[in-house]
């Protein structure tokens, strides 16, 4: 197994390799934008270190591992459009620094680009490979629209709001893991628990983005701080203070739901973050981020991999928990 950081220089590499027409440049422009913003490259990470972990060769899952962080930030393009979302990693969003049309077919070319290094997978991992990446695509779909669904409920649960970011966010996670076990000839029983290892991390990793929108550092967050409160996103935080809040807190914070004046937005995001402090909603996110990195954590008891490889991915667990961006 190689150093985290090598994984990461590896991924970031290969990305920065990657071949973009000249014309036309409307098209191309903007994906080598979005690319060159960087990102955390969590998901080519995973798929190369698992891969690593089962056949000491992480190279073998190169060109699946690009093609799941095209795939990553395509989403992210859309999603930016759909969710009104001006900045993304300290940087205007595409549909800003551009319009929409063009972050909307920029995406759909990113999509395509995706597919086209997914299938320069290795032939003897090919069909079980496009089968797990086409099954994800399509859940991760499923998730967003479940996200755009829930921006017109006032009933969405807590369980709800899970198997959603389950779909949107943990999937592809899962998915990155799965895809380097195959290419790595790992075992179906071992492609599976892997599989679950990524998809509890990714709950916890969007509890944790929850948790970041509200609490931390716009710094080094990479983008404004409460943006999910200025949009009345049903996040955790949300979901769990609307079903706490009784008497003035309650009151309020139907008050500040109401309120979608652009002018408001400093005072609506200091006082929803103050009602989610005196419910405890930020202590209540915090333990589930726990309970699913833990829950994350026993399935690597269940495979066969060296104590090296589980170390580093338990070392993965703890570095997503202990983030701040």
């Amino acid at each position: 197994m190689l150093k985290f950081e090598e994984y990461v220089e590896m991924a970031s590499q290969a990305v920065a390799a990657i071949q973009y027409p000249a014309q036309p440049a409307g098209l191309y422009e903007p994906i080598a934008y979005t690319m060159a913003l960087g990102g955390k490259r969590l998901r080519p990470v995973l798929t190369l270190m698992t891969c690593d972990a089962f056949s000491g060769n992480a190279a073998k899952a190169i060109n699946a591992a690009v093609g799941i962080e095209l795939y990553h930030n395509f989403t992210l393009l859309h999603d930016d459009v759909m969710d009104r979302a001006d900045v993304r990693r300290g940087h205007p969003t595409v549909h800003v620094k551009w319009n929409d049309n063009t972050a909307i077919l920029s995406g759909d070319a990113m999509l395509t680009m995706a597919c086209q290094y997914i299938t320069r997978t290795p032939a003897d991992s090919l069909p079980q490979v496009l089968e797990t990446f086409n099954a994800t695509a399509m859940e991760v779909y499923e998730g967003q629209q479940y996200d755009v669904d829930f921006e017109q409920r006032d009933d969405v649960t807590e369980s709800e709001y899970i198997d959603m970011i389950r779909l949107k966010t943990s999937v592809l996670l899962g998915c990155a893991c799965k895809v380097g076990a195959i290419i790595g000839g790992a075992g179906k029983d071992a492609a599976d628990a892997l599989y679950n290892y990524s998809c509890d991390l990714g709950l916890a990793f969007q509890l944790q983005d929850d948790w970041l929108d509200v609490y931390g550092d716009e710094r080094t967050f990479g983008k404004e701080i409460g943006g999910d409160i200025a949009n009345n996103k049903k996040t955790f935080m949300l979901i769990n203070a609307i079903n706490d809040a009784t008497g003035d807190d309650a009151t309020e914070l139907k008050r500040w739901i109401a309120d979608c004046d652009p002018s408001h937005r400093a005072d609506k995001v200091e006082a929803v973050r103050n009602i989610y402090t005196r419910l405890g909603i930020d202590k209540k996110a915090e333990r589930a981020i726990e309970r699913y990195t833990s829950q994350s954590l026993k399935w690597l008891d269940t495979v066969e991999i060296s104590d090296q490889a589980k170390t580093a991915f338990t070392n993965f667990a703890t570095m997503l928990l202990r983030r701040k961006k």
